[in-house]
């Protein structure tokens, strides 16, 4: 197994310091991740080398649109993520552990190996939260960048400063997830909160990351005229005005299959709302 990093030993157990999460794992348990677990002592990061998804994506997909446009990235991901989102599109591997999925064994080397043998300029973490996974990925990004490879971030940008700030020079792009301008709706819907999504994405774009923006629009739930206008008050307010924002509707998944798609309408709302605040670009996604 793969010792983590960002945790100290505790009395009964270990705190691991890689999320706001701050989870107090004891020994032989896990974190809210599930990949992440205390044995004598110490945290194991589980899903080191062992992606459950791998798969040749067009970087739109990830989605950016503005970052290398027409070329394809290497997409791998590991079971795991810090957040619960009731809506999540990829529960299956996010919401698991990594004994609970089906998955692979490829070192960094492997990884970046395989990039380079199909001729893809880049590697992208994605699928699931690429930070549960923070050493493995670390690991691939110093090496890809080594042989002159660009590594993508797709994120919900939910971790502690000091993680972040040690992998940001290696990291060239990043779309990021907000989830709303809303604490109590990230408290409730997603298991989290808001306050650290959003001063990562400043550190992100203070170290010349290229960023995006992505939120998903959920039928009643964030999809008002006003908590879009707080997320694009937010962004010309920080000087974000730049980022390609894009808007993705909703289908039922997960714990939410009884609430109808977002509108259509809806998305186009947001559009020209995000639009005459002061957003340049604006993208709509899953129509």
């Amino acid at each position: 197994m793969t010792e983590a990093r960002f945790y100290k030993a505790t009395g009964d157990g270990v705190r691991c310091l890689l999320c706001p999460h701050h989870c107090l794992i004891k020994e032989g348990k896990r974190g809210i991740c599930r990949s992440r677990e205390c044995h004598d002592g110490k945290l194991y990061a589980l899903s080191y080398g062992k992606p459950c998804a791998l798969a040749i994506d067009p970087v739109e997909k990830k989605p950016l649109n503005r970052f290398m446009p027409g070329t394809y990235c290497l997409s791998l991901s590991c079971t795991g993520c810090n957040l619960s989102c009731r809506w999540c599109q990829n529960s299956d591997i996010s919401q698991a552990a990594p004994e609970d999925s089906d998955h692979t064994t490829l070192s960094p080397e492997e990884v970046v190996a395989a990039c380079i043998k199909n001729g893809l300029p880049s590697i992208a973490y994605t699928y699931t939260e690429p930070f549960t996974w923070w050493e493995y990925m670390f690991d691939i990004a110093v090496q890809a960048h080594e042989k002159g490879l660009k590594n993508i971030l797709v994120s919900a940008g939910y971790v502690e400063k000091e993680p972040l700030n040690e992998i940001l020079p290696f990291i060239d792009a990043a779309n990021i997830d907000i989830k709303a301008m809303d604490d109590s709706f990230y408290r409730e819907y997603c298991g989290a909160t808001l306050s650290p999504v959003l001063e990562n994405i400043l550190a992100m774009k203070e170290a010349g990351v290229h960023l995006e923006i992505t939120n998903l629009l959920v039928t009643g739930l964030n999809d008002s005229a006003e908590q879009v206008g707080k997320l694009c008050e937010w962004m010309v307010s920080n000087g974000l005005q730049d980022l390609p924002l894009h808007f993705s509707r909703f289908f039922p998944r997960y714990k939410m299959t009884e609430t109808t798609p977002t509108p259509k309408a809806s998305l186009v709302m947001a559009r020209d709302i995000a639009l005459s605040s002061g957003i340049k670009t604006v993208y709509l996604g899953n129509i």
